[in-house]
């Protein structure tokens, strides 16, 4: 599948360029955005899209590969582009080990993604800087994933995001996810001073600020009206159908690991002050 759409946001001295590749086209989720900045790029792609991947570096020269974390569509590629640009891809702590010897991929992730090839990688650490020697500060971010961590770049005002951004609203979660530490999370976020934020599902988002607070917002609201049902004794079932409305294809093809339900009885643990 070739090249789905390109991106270019320029501040007027560091302009950052992306593209989105997918098997499919069935919504933001389903597609990948790679981007990059000057000689950095940020995320792999998924291993199924290589071809795409390689045709949209093929005029760049790449330094270093940051990868945001271990998931297929954001480090499927690390051992292709390392091997085609002869680099070291870094990559959180956390992550590491998943990343080199590889992990099982449930079977929607493995249909879309395809399933993430092993790479070797070097420890994301707060000393890297840009090609014109600018900070790049990793900001780890866990909920979505343990070893998540966003891409602060302080001097351009820019973040990129890995998975905590993507929409204002939830309606579902993983299995695996905490929604405690995500909103904890959004929360660490909003604490630095950034402008533009870099989905690599939703894409540029220039009123990034606004949007990462609209998205912690609802979240909130979404915890205090899970509560409040909970406390008149309603099941988890009978609370999601009324706040996010029954299950749906999702949830009965990923069997249960990516569902609404998932979100709810997070929501349920939140503690809210």
């Amino acid at each position: 599948m070739p090249i789905r759409k390109t991106y270019r946001y320029d501040n007027g001295s560091h302009v950052v360029e992306g593209f989105r590749v997918g098997r499919f086209n069935l919504g933001i989720n389903t597609t990948f955005i790679v981007y990059r900045i000057g000689d950095t790029l940020i995320d792999a792609g998924p291993t199924n899209q290589w071809r795409s991947v390689k045709a949209g570096l093929k005029d760049c020269d790449i330094r270093q590969l940051l990868i945001t974390h271990h998931h297929e569509d954001h480090c499927g590629n690390a051992h292709n582009i390392a091997d085609h640009f002869n680099l070291l891809p870094y990559a959180p702590a956390l992550g590491q080990e998943k990343i080199r010897t590889g992990y099982k991929t449930p079977a929607m992730q493995r249909i879309i993604w395809g399933s993430p090839k092993p790479a070797t990688t070097q420890t994301l650490t707060d000393n890297l800087t840009l090609s014109d020697g600018s900070p790049i500060i990793p900001v780890h971010t866990p909920g979505h994933a343990k070893d998540l961590t966003c891409i602060f770049l302080p001097a351009q005002k820019y973040l990129f995001s890995g998975d905590m951004y993507i929409s204002k609203s939830m309606k579902y979660m993983r299995s695996d996810e905490n929604l405690q530490l995500l909103i904890n999370g959004l929360r660490k976020l909003l604490a630095l001073d950034f402008d533009i934020l870099f989905c690599p599902h939703n894409g540029i988002v220039e009123q990034g600020r606004e949007a990462l607070q609209g998205k912690l917002d609802n979240l909130l609201k979404l915890c205090q009206q899970a509560q409040t049902l909970r406390q008149k004794n309603l099941p988890l079932e009978k609370i999601t159908e009324q706040l996010l409305g029954p299950e749906d294809m999702l949830a009965k093809i990923s069997k249960g690991n990516f569902c609404k339900a998932n979100l709810i009885s997070e929501a349920l643990k939140v503690e809210l002050s």
